[in-house]
């Protein structure tokens, strides 16, 4: 249906505008990343999205200090940056330059839609572990996703900014914070109206998020490791044994 759809908005040049894109990921119900790729693979150029074409990925040795600034400023301690904040930065310099400082300084973009940045290759395999901590009554009182949403408005100082990042609707997002609350019995963030207002996290928010990041990292250290010793030497197989000559 995809392909059908994308037939149907593409223009007379072979080409698909961003706005048609989220047209066809809609009325096919699908993520707007399957639409890009899709297009990509009928050699259908995505256009108009602010940054140049989604297709092959073209990089440059030539591009300024400044970007790398900018990227060390949005990014997060993983040196992770948004996508939409890198569209923004390429707005203003050059896609290319961009997606070259990003992949030359270890940078990583994430919540991408139409992959107009390809995101950073993981090992064939690997392990991922998902922690999250609850009370005697099976109630969530701190997850990896939780903590993402307090990081976003201590960085954003906004809900809605936040939100918007994570591609979750305001009253989703509030509704997060005011279970955790709830089950934590503490308050997390503090929402001052005004024109001069914004929202912050409390002391004790800030508290929750370094003790459980140390304890998610923690747990995936030993995993990987434990995960090398038991699992990774089994994949490599045995080793071919040379004929005699």
């Amino acid at each position: 249906m995809v392909k059908e759809l994308i037939e149907k908005y593409k223009n007379d040049e072979n080409k698909l505008t961003c706005a048609k894109a989220y047209v066809v990921a809609k009325k096919a119900g699908v993520e707007p990343i399957v639409v890009g790729k899709t297009a990509d693979e009928m050699g259908v150029r995505i256009t108009d999205c602010g940054l140049g074409q989604f297709g092959k990925l073209d990089f440059t040795d030539n591009y300024e200090k400044e970007i790398v600034d900018e990227l060390e400023k949005l990014s997060d301690d993983k040196k992770r940056v948004f996508c939409k904040d890198a569209r923004k930065l390429a707005e203003k310099y050059n896609l290319k330059k961009v997606r070259s400082a990003i992949k030359d300084n270890g940078f990583e973009v994430i919540y991408c839609e139409l992959g107009v940045f390809k995101e950073k290759k993981r090992p064939r395999a690997y392990i991922k572990t998902k922690i999250w901590i609850e009370n005697q009554k099976g109630d969530l009182l701190f997850g990896k996703g939780k903590t993402e949403i307090l990081e976003l408005i201590e960085k954003e100082g906004s809900i809605a900014k936040a939100a918007e990042k994570m591609g979750l609707n305001y009253k989703k997002a509030w509704s997060h914070i005011k279970t955790l609350q709830k089950n934590l019995d503490d308050e997390l963030v503090i929402v001052e109206k005004g024109v001069k207002g914004g929202t912050y996290l409390t002391p004790k928010a800030k508290e929750y998020i370094a003790i459980f990041k140390e304890l998610e990292n923690e747990i995936q250290e030993f995993a990987n490791k434990r995960f090398k010793e038991l699992f990774l030497k089994k994949l490599k197989g045995p080793k071919k044994h040379q004929k005699n000559s």
